[in-house]
């Protein structure tokens, strides 16, 4: 179950392409675009990610992937721009937050589907500080990384919550909701700005 580890130079240079693309997009408005082929294998692999954001100890914005669907260099390249300017939750990022944020990544492992008779074995079936859970009624979906239990330590809650998000009543049990658990490999927490207060370059005068 647990996510393969990357070596701490694949870890480096993720946090500098999350931290590039949301600078690039700040500076000048353009997206940066990465070429897996320019990357060892294990960022060129398929892997699903996700890219949180915190200002001042707050959340400011979190956006992933479920499903390994591209390169894990692309993935986080997509996802921290997402996090930073397309997050619904919150406005697009401004460029006097920079100096007070910071990000951090989660890369997933495959979900796996979990087997339980009835909403007592599944709670029974959680991992506190471990498991990150699907959660999937009809079309509706919600997900929490293994990083919420540290708000949400007790399973009921951690459950309720869950569904919530999923636009579900926290009291709402069906025998047809599927549940999928994954671990994740989580770095970062450092600040985007890295090596000084972030400014704009100064425009050319005619």
């Amino acid at each position: 179950m647990s996510s393969s580890e990357l070596p701490e130079a694949a870890k480096e240079r993720l946090l500098g392409i999350a931290r590039e693309s949301i600078l690039r997009k700040l500076r000048s408005g353009e997206r940066l675009r990465v070429r897996p082929e320019d990357y060892e294998p294990e960022l060129r692999a398929p892997r699903a990610s996700f890219v949180t954001l915190h200002r001042r100890g707050e959340l400011r914005g979190c956006i992933g992937s479920l499903e390994a669907t591209r390169a894990l260099v692309t993935d986080v390249c997509e996802n921290a721009r997402a996090a930073a300017f397309s997050d619904p939750r919150f406005p697009p990022l401004a460029a006097n937050e920079v100096d007070d944020l910071s990000l951090s990544i989660s890369v997933l492992s495959p979900p796996v589907e979990m087997e339980f008779r009835d909403e007592v074995d599944l709670v029974l079936q959680l991992r506190p500080s471990i498991d990150g859970v699907v959660l999937r009624e009809g079309a509706r979906r919600g997900t929490f990384l293994p990083s919420v239990w540290d708000s949400l330590p007790d399973r009921e809650s951690f459950l309720a919550q869950l569904k919530l998000k999923a636009g579900l009543p926290a009291d709402y049990w069906s025998d047809s909701m599927r549940a999928y658990r994954y671990t994740t490999e989580s770095f970062g927490g450092e600040s985007v700005a890295r090596g000084g207060a972030f400014t704009f370059p100064k425009p050319d005068v005619p």
